[in-house]
C-alpha cells in the first residue's frame, strides 16, 4: 500500500475549490465532504475548500485552516419520501428557490477552480443545475464525486431517469470521481451513458480516515476498558439496531462492554428509551453523539454498526473486527455495500430481517472478538481514495492562476 505523503506543495497562489453537499439527513454526505477537503488543504498550501451544505449541525464540526462551509437552510425527508422545510416556516419551494439562489450566489463570488458535488449529480431536486451550468462557461471543471455503492442500479436508474440526472453528467460534468476500488463493483452499471462519459469516470479506492491530532474535548467515556462500539451514524434509521443490541444484553450474557452512540437525528423518545434501558446494564453506556467518534473507533474491541459508506471507510482504516447490518431502505447502498464486503471476508453481516432475534445478536456479539481484521485480506490500495483524489486534483489547479482573486485560465 502506498505510504500517505506528509509533503505540502505549493501550487498556484490561491486555487480554489467549492464543495456541494446536499445533507438532508445524516451525517455521511458531511464527513465524506469533510474528509476529502481537509486532505486536500493538508497536501496543497495555497488551496482553499469552501463546502456548502444543508447540515443543521456542521457547526458542530472542527476544520482546518483554509477550510470554510456556508450553511443553507435546511429540509428533511419524510417517511413518505416527500421533502419539507426544517426549520423555516415557509413552503418547501421557498426554501428550495433560497437554497438555490445561495448555492448560485457563492459559487459566483467564490469562483472556483473545481466545483465538486457530492453525489446528486442535479442537486437536490435541481438545486445545483443552474450553478453547474454558469461555472462550465467560467471555465471551471465541475467534478461528481460517486460513493462506491448508490443503490441496486435498476432502482438508481429509475431515480436518475425522474430527476432527469443523466444529460446533466453528459453536459455539465467534465470528470466523475467514484470514491471506492474497482472490485466492489461499478455504482452506475444501469445507467447509459456516452462513450466519453465513460472516461470521464475514475476509481479512487476508498477514503481512509485518521485520528485528528488531538481531542477538543474529553473523551465521553472510559476508553480504559475494553468495549465494542455500536455506532448508527446520524442516527435516523438506527433505531432497531439500538434495541436489537440493548435486547441482546438484557436477555443473554453478552461478556464484552459496549458504548452506544445514538446519533443526533435519533428521535428523542427513542433516545430517553434507550438511555434509560443502557443505564440499567452494568456493562452498556449511551451518549447521543461525538463529533471526534475516530478516537471511539480507534480504541474499540469490535464494531456494530449499519453499513454507511463513512462508518466502512473507518472500519477498514482503523482495522476493526465488525458486525455490519445494512438496512434495505430506502435504498439498497448499505446491503450491497456490506454483501460484497462479507464476501470478501472484511466484515462479517446480519440480516436485519432477523430483527429482533436476540439470541442471533448475543451470539455475533460474543463472536465478534474472534473474528479475523479486515487487513488479514484487504487488497493492497484499497484505501488510498485520498491520495488518488489529490492527484487527480492537481493538474486541475495548476492549470488556473489568480490576480486580485480572479481566475485566468491558461490555455
Amino acid at each position: 500500500m502506498r505510504e500517505q505523503s506528509n509533503q505540502i506543495m505549493q501550487l498556484n497562489d490561491g486555487a480554489r475549490v467549492l464543495i456541494y453537499s446536499h445533507d438532508s439527513f445524516g451525517l455521511g454526505h458531511l464527513r465524506r465532504c469533510r474528509t476529502i477537503a481537509h486532505a486536500l488543504v493538508e497536501k496543497y498550501k495555497s488551496l482553499s475548500v469552501l463546502i456548502i451544505s444543508g447540515s443543521p449541525i456542521i457547526g458542530s464540526f472542527d476544520f482546518r485552516a483554509r477550510v470554510d462551509f456556508v450553511r443553507i437552510p435546511g429540509v428533511i425527508k419524510l417517511h413518505s419520501g416527500e421533502y419539507t422545510s426544517l426549520a423555516l416556516h415557509i413552503d418547501l419551494q421557498q426554501t428550495l428557490a433560497l437554497r438555490e439562489a445561495i448555492i448560485l450566489s457563492t459559487a459566483r463570488s467564490f469562483n472556483p477552480d473545481i466545483f465538486l458535488v457530492d453525489k446528486e449529480p442535479t442537486g437536490l431536486q435541481g438545486e445545483v443545475v443552474e450553478t453547474l451550468r454558469q461555472m462550465k462557461q467560467q471555465g471551471c471543471v465541475n467534478i461528481l464525486g460517486l460513493r462506491d455503492v448508490m443503490d441496486d442500479p435498476q432502482s438508481l436508474k429509475e431515480e436518475w431517469e425522474r430527476k432527469k440526472a443523466v444529460p446533466v453528467i453528459e453536459n455539465s460534468y467534465d470528470r466523475i470521481w467514484v470514491y471506492g476500488p474497482r472490485e466492489m463493483g461499478n455504482p452506475i452499471s444501469a445507467i447509459k451513458l456516452s462513450v466519453g462519459t465513460l472516461e470521464k469516470i475514475r476509481y479512487t479506492g476508498y477514503l481512509r480516515r485518521h485520528v485528528p491530532a488531538e481531542r477538543k474535548q474529553p473523551s465521553p467515556v472510559d476508553t480504559e476498558i475494553p468495549f465494542y462500539l455500536i455506532t448508527t451514524g446520524g442516527g435516523g434509521d438506527g433505531v432497531e439496531l439500538v434495541d436489537w443490541v440493548l435486547r441482546a444484553y438484557e436477555q443473554h450474557n453478552v461478556l464484552m462492554r459496549a458504548v452506544i452512540v445514538l446519533g443526533p437525528f435519533m428521535p428523542a423518545d427513542d433516545q430517553v428509551e434507550f438511555n434509560a434501558r443502557a443505564n440499567k446494564l452494568d456493562n452498556v453506556e449511551a451518549l447521543t453523539f461525538d463529533s471526534n467518534i475516530e478516537f471511539l473507533m480507534r480504541d474499540a474491541v469490535g464494531v456494530v454498526a449499519m453499513g454507511g459508506y463513512n462508518t466502512f471507510c473507518e472500519v477498514l482504516s482503523f482495522d476493526k473486527k465488525a458486525v455490519l447490518v445494512p438496512r434495505y431502505t430506502p435504498r439498497e447502498e448499505q446491503l450491497v455495500r456490506v454483501r460484497n464486503a462479507a464476501k470478501l471476508g472484511l466484515v462479517n453481516m446480519l440480516d436485519a430481517k432477523r430483527y429482533p432475534e436476540a439470541s442471533l445478536m448475543a451470539r455475533a456479539l460474543n463472536g465478534l472478538a474472534d473474528q479475523p481484521n479486515p487487513s488479514a485480506v484487504m487488497d493492497p490500495g484499497m484505501l488510498d481514495g485520498l491520495d488518488r483524489v489529490a492527484d487527480l486534483v492537481e493538474p486541475l489547479i495548476q492549470s488556473a492562476d489568480r490576480v486580485d482573486g480572479a481566475r485566468i485560465v491558461k490555455a
